[in-house]
């Protein structure tokens, strides 16, 4: 019996609106069609376009991504009717016993009882995965055409009820649910992927080292990247068996996942050296070459800042590589940089580069401030042309000591500070952490801390982190 479809028309492609529909039809014995283009056009309330088919072969052929929706008569013989690559054999799936091969090792997958009467919708649900399809099937077989739609069509239209206006009505239908599918299968798969992303970020970050130290430790991150736990920024904080102390926090140029990926390494690279017992120009030298050997290109670079800190918690050992010097704040003083015209290149910049270690004198109870330079590189004012600079972020960090903050509460109000000045995110990323030392809390602790615990970014607050005495 002749499926009643549309006759075929050409439509010039300048004729054609924003609001227009491409029909392709499969059927084939196309003659005695009963519904003309005219009326199709006028049921739909715009312009269609029909194509015609008789078999999977012309389909593959006419199949462009201007097509809107297909219309398949599951009746279409296979014969002559390949579907093109990566496709089903003509007799694939047919028999109703399985898919799988007497040599997988594995039970046959089950199939439909009707897969055979299926195949052609299979046929075109692989060649068209992107396009909204419709089973037309005689009106008497239900079970067929529900058994269609299970298998991937978006819906089915017995021959003896198709009109212009019913068959207007279910390419609109079709079309928009095959666009939701599409959104929601691309939704799922992001949602998946950052989640994935997130877990493996989030086990990157790093997890602090400092029992029995007797100090305090407090930090925050926030990446430049939209939706990213981790940036170029990296630091890292661990305690030899000395007794000494050792933190860090380097800024890699860039933002994106590359330079991300290689803070990470240089950071568990100096993690490794420094447990070795490598320290100063030594564990600089040989991060370098870490630096060189990972990089993208001769053009990456990546700032640094070690300190070593006595067993005593009253002096250390400074090492600059191109980055901002840390800001150092005792007891009932204000807090002032620690010098930095010693200070070495960042890595990667000179081949054979020398960091010389500085001795400073931290006194009995102080608070170290380690940053990156998206700290200071947030634009302040009313027009936006001037940075903060280290000289702001000195007194805005003085002012917050004295209005009486400390530890966490100061980073985040720093950090939340030079937002706002800035009049929005940051681009760059921001990394700042604290040590602090309080004889005081040493001596209710029988000369040791608390265990301490990683610090989380930013946007939560951080865990474990502990007060310092300022």
């Amino acid at each position: 019996m002749p499926v009643p479809v549309p006759q075929q028309r050409s439509v010039p492609a300048a004729e054609t609106s924003h609001g227009d529909l491409t029909l392709l039809v499969i059927e084939d014995d196309p003659a005695g069609t009963t519904i003309t283009v005219p009326e199709l056009s006028a049921a739909a309330g715009t312009r269609v376009r029909i194509r015609t088919a008789r078999n999977l072969t012309e389909a593959a052929r006419l199949l462009t991504d201007d097509v809107d929706c297909i219309l398949l008569d599951l009746a279409l013989p296979l014969t002559g009717g390949g579907a093109g690559p990566g496709t089903p054999t003509a007799d694939a799936g047919t028999s109703g016993t399985g898919t799988g091969t007497a040599d997988s090792g594995s039970p046959p997958e089950p199939v439909s009882e009707r897969a055979g009467e299926l195949a052609a919708l299979t046929r075109v649900l692989g060649i068209a995965p992107q396009h909204a399809v419709l089973a037309l099937t005689a009106q008497d077989d239900t079970e067929l055409a529900a058994e269609a739609v299970r298998v991937g069509a978006q819906d089915y239209l017995f021959r003896g009820e198709l009109d212009a206006r019913v068959l207007s009505r279910a390419i609109r239908y079709a079309v928009e649910r095959k666009r939701a599918d599409i959104a929601q299968h691309q939704l799922t798969e992001s949602r998946l992927r950052a989640q994935e992303n997130a877990r493996l970020e989030r086990g990157l970050l790093p997890t602090p080292l400092l029992d029995g130290s007797g100090l305090s430790f407090a930090a925050r991150y926030r990446p430049g990247r939209s939706r990213a736990l981790l940036g170029g920024d990296f630091y890292d904080v661990v305690r030899t068996p000395d007794g000494t102390v050792h933190a860090m926090i380097g800024d890699v140029c860039g933002h994106g996942p590359d330079e991300a990926a290689l803070g990470v390494e240089l950071r568990i690279a100096w993690r490794a050296l420094t447990l070795a017992g490598l320290c100063g120009d030594e564990l600089l030298s040989t991060l370098q070459q870490v630096l060189e050997h990972e990089r993208q290109s001769e053009e990456i670079f990546a700032t640094l800042c070690t300190v070593d800190i006595a067993p005593d918690g009253r002096r250390a050992g400074l090492c600059l590589a191109g980055h901002p010097a840390p800001l150092l704040a005792r007891h009932g003083l204000p807090a002032r940089l620690l010098p930095y015209q010693d200070g070495g290149p960042a890595l990667g910049l000179l081949p054979r580069a020398r960091w010389p270690r500085r001795q400073v004198e931290l006194g009995g109870a102080w608070s170290l401030m380690m940053y990156t330079d998206g700290l200071i590189e947030g634009r302040v004012g009313t027009g936006g042309s001037e940075r903060l600079g280290q000289d702001g972020m000195v007194a805005m960090v003085n002012s917050r000591l004295e209005q009486g903050l400390a530890g966490e509460e100061l980073l985040e109000a720093a950090v939340a500070e030079v937002r706002e000045l800035n009049g929005g995110e940051l681009t760059d990323d921001v990394a700042v952490l604290l040590l602090g030392r309080d004889p005081e809390r040493i001596r209710r602790w029988g000369g040791s801390a608390p265990r301490s615990h990683p610090a989380s970014p930013v946007v939560a607050r951080p865990l474990g982190a502990q007060r310092p005495p300022l």
